[in-house]
C-alpha cells in the first residue's frame, strides 16, 4: 500500500502547492476531484477532456514531482431529482478524462433518488418501516440498478476497471450489505471506497468490513472521527447539528490518529492486506479544528509510521 493525498483536503491551496505538499509528505500518488459535491479546485475536467495540450501539462505537473494520478474523484449525486443529470454528466467526463490519462479507477457515490417524479431532493430510507417507506426504497433500487448498468458499461468502455463507491449515508450503497447488493446487480467493476470515518459514526467496524468485502475493496480514504461522549449520550449517532459547530456535536471528523489510535489503524491496515488490497491510502482531511495543511502533514506522519513497521 502507498500514501496518497486527496487534494480537496487542501482546497484553498493552488494546484502546484497542493502537489508540492503531496510530494513533501511522502505520497506517491494523488486523487483529484472533477466536481459533483466538490468545487473541483484543482482540475477543470471538461477543459482537460477537450484539450490534449492541457492534459499533457496536467500530467507533467504530477510526473515532475514523482506523483501519479491514482483516481479521479467525482463524489456526486447521480440520482438526485434536480442535480442528478448534471452530476452524471460530470461523472461521464471524469471517466473520459481517466481513460485519456490511463487511469483505471474513479471514486464516486451510488446516489439516492427522490420519492416521486415531483421530488425536489433525495429521500433516504434508513429504517424498515412504515411499509410505504420500504416500497419506496425498492423502487429507488430499481432506478439505481438501471442507472448503474448503463454507467458501468460506459466506464468499462473507457478503460475503467474499478468504480469505488464511498460508503456514505444519504446514498443507497452506504454499508457492506448495500454495497454488495449493488455489486451483485452490476458486477465486480463496482466496489467500495473504504472511509472509516463514516463507518465509525454508524458504529460499524471498518476492519471487519474490509475483511468481509475482500476484492470489493477498491479504494481507501483516511479520515477519522472523534466523539463527544456527553453529547453522544443525548443526541446519538444521528446528531444532525451543523458540522460548523463541532463542540456541540456528538461526533465530528478529525485528523487521522486524533479520534482512534495506532492500535485501531494498524488493525485496519492489516485487514486491508488480508482483503488483498494493495493500492493507495488517500488522506482526506476534514478536521474543522486543525489547519488543513497541518492536518495533512500530521495524518501522513501518523500513517507513515504504521506503514513503516
Amino acid at each position: 500500500m502507498e500514501l496518497s493525498l486527496y487534494t480537496d483536503s487542501v482546497a484553498d491551496l493552488p494546484i502546484d502547492q497542493a502537489l508540492d505538499l503531496a510530494a513533501g509528505i511522502g505520497a506517491s500518488a494523488v486523487e483529484i476531484a472533477a466536481g459533483g459535491q466538490s468545487s473541483a479546485p484543482h482540475m477543470d475536467v471538461f477543459e482537460l477532456v477537450d484539450d490534449a495540450v492541457r492534459r499533457r501539462e496536467f500530467a507533467a505537473r504530477l510526473s515532475s514531482r514523482g506523483l501519479r494520478l491514482a483516481a479521479v474523484n467525482c463524489s456526486a449525486w447521480p440520482l438526485h431529482p434536480r442535480e442528478g443529470a448534471r452530476h452524471a454528466e460530470i461523472m461521464r467526463a471524469a471517466v473520459r478524462l481517466a481513460g485519456q490519462l490511463g487511469v483505471t479507477k474513479i471514486v464516486t457515490m451510488s446516489g439516492c433518488p427522490g420519492d416521486s417524479p415531483a421530488a425536489q431532493t433525495i429521500n433516504w430510507t434508513f429504517y424498515p418501516w412504515p411499509p410505504e417507506a420500504v416500497a419506496l426504497r425498492e423502487r429507488q433500487w430499481d432506478e439505481a440498478v438501471r442507472f448503474w448498468e448503463d454507467f458501468a458499461a460506459f466506464a468499462a468502455g473507457h478503460g475503467i476497471e474499478r468504480i469505488a463507491l464511498e460508503l456514505h449515508p444519504m446514498h443507497l450503497a452506504y454499508n457492506v450489505p448495500t454495497l454488495l447488493r449493488l455489486r451483485g446487480a452490476i458486477g465486480p467493476i463496482v466496489g467500495a471506497n473504504m472511509d472509516p470515518s463514516h463507518m465509525f459514526w454508524q458504529q460499524m467496524e471498518p476492519a471487519a468490513a474490509a475483511r468481509s468485502l475482500g476484492p470489493a475493496v477498491h479504494h481507501v480514504h483516511l479520515k477519522d472521527v472523534a466523539y463527544n461522549d456527553a453529547q453522544l449520550g443525548l443526541a446519538g449517532v444521528l446528531d444532525n447539528r451543523p458540522f460548523a459547530e463541532p463542540f456541540e456535536r456528538a461526533w465530528t471528523f478529525c485528523t487521522v490518529g486524533k479520534g482512534h489510535g495506532p492500535e485501531f489503524w494498524a488493525g485496519f491496515l492489516a485487514a486491508l492486506g488480508q482483503a488483498g488490497y494493495d493500492d493507495v491510502l488517500s488522506i482526506e482531511n476534514e478536521d474543522p479544528l486543525e489547519p488543513a495543511t497541518e492536518g495533512v502533514v500530521n495524518a501522513a506522519a501518523f500513517i507513515s509510521g504504521l506503514l513503516g513497521r
